[in-house]
């Protein structure tokens, strides 16, 4: 009966409308290339984790590789692992995590709005902002995401102040109250958008 049901409703779509609307498979092959640089990223955590333990227990190659991550161009190395080089190095690990946090929920919550509905309710490991995802939802978690992305290398580059000239620094901070600004604005303006639909909805 169900399936009765989708063919009459497909029949009833304009031929020219359902091939258009078949065309959102296309961002499949996005979806699934920014799977594969989630792996990219897991693999680049390893590598700096097993590195900086590696560090931990005296291997000078591992010490060495670690040092080279995080020390700024222009700044002098201190020739062993410290408590500041421990900090960059997990703050680095911080990084990787918020940006692989931020692709899961380009890929799901992309996927969820704009392709196909996953039927995860009920599921007990169904993210729990994906049960009211949408465009406007998704870009104010995208741009929050992006903040804390920010926050980190300004932290890491407050970390290495000495390194960097006084242009650079106060180029980072206004980038990043750039960031802050445009996520305030996208949050104000969905809650614009949120409040007018409502209205419109008890008029009805």
């Amino acid at each position: 009966m169900q399936q009765d049901h989708n063919k009459i409703s497909s029949a009833r779509i304009p031929a020219i409308a359902y091939f258009l609307f078949l065309s959102r498979w296309l961002q499949l092959p996005l979806y699934l290339g920014l799977v594969l640089a989630q792996c990219v990223y897991v693999y680049h955590f390893w590598v700096e984790l097993v590195d900086l333990i590696g560090s931990v227990f005296g291997n000078q190659s591992a010490l060495q590789h670690t040092l080279e991550m995080v020390t700024v161009k222009g700044a002098e190395s201190s020739g062993k692992l410290t408590e500041t080089t421990i900090m960059l190095v997990v703050l680095g690990l911080i990084d990787v995590v918020m940006i692989s946090n931020l692709l899961i929920m380009v890929i799901i919550g992309g996927y969820e709005t704009f392709v196909s509905r996953m039927n995860l309710e009920g599921h007990p490991d169904q993210p729990e902002w994906l049960s009211h995802v949408n465009a406007s939802v998704l870009k104010v978690k995208l741009a929050t995401a992006i903040i804390g992305i920010s926050s980190i290398h300004l932290l890491k580059t407050f970390i290495n102040a000495t390194a960097y000239d006084e242009k650079t620094l106060i180029a980072q901070t206004v980038i990043h109250l750039a960031f802050l600004l445009s996520a305030l604005a996208i949050a104000y303006c969905d809650r614009i958008i949120s409040r007018t639909i409502y209205h419109a909805d008890e008029h009805e």
